[in-house]
């Protein structure tokens, strides 16, 4: 049998087992302003450390603080949130997304009122605080004490329609 060129090819059936998986991936990264105010507050203490004296006096503030500050820096902002493999992944944490009930994006006030005075003290949080979203993650898990898990996020949104949709399709 041949297919004339005007005639669709056959597609192959796809398994639910080779469809792609939603993903989301982002880096809770610091913002460029907050790296150069803490590199900058680094110097200053150098210098005022130095203060004119010569020897290891003048140099070894140079030499330690503003590196220090660029590592310290550099691992506030190393935490990763992903949605992979059917599961939620945020630093070395990981959640199956069949555990999830429902993933709710939050604005700066949403988040404010989840981890505000009425906090859940069993809650599962990686806040921080120069992202203004977040996600909160409602779990449904009996073996668990854990209520929810609150993520920060820049895009909170995406993020919560990831874990929505790895678990609809798991």
């Amino acid at each position: 049998m041949s297919l004339s060129p005007s005639s669709p090819s056959p597609t192959p059936p796809v398994s639910p087992a080779a469809a792609p998986t939603a993903g989301h991936s982002e880096r809770l990264g610091l913002p460029w302003w907050l790296w150069l105010a803490g590199v900058a507050a680094a110097v200053l203490l150098a210098a005022e450390l130095w203060m004119g004296y010569s020897g290891v006096r003048a140099w070894l503030p140079f030499a330690v603080l503003p590196p220090a500050t660029v590592l310290g820096l550099a691992w506030l902002g190393r935490v990763r949130v992903a949605v992979l493999d059917g599961e939620l992944r945020v630093d070395d944490a990981r959640l199956p997304v069949r555990f999830v009930a429902d993933a709710i994006p939050l604005d700066a006030a949403g988040r404010r009122e989840v981890l505000g005075v009425g906090a859940d003290p069993l809650a599962f949080v990686v806040q921080r605080p120069w992202i203004s979203g977040a996600v909160q993650v409602v779990l449904d898990d009996p073996a668990d004490p854990t209520p929810f898990w609150v993520v920060s996020s820049r895009r909170p949104v995406e993020l919560a329609e990831a874990i929505l949709a790895a678990r609809d399709a798991g």
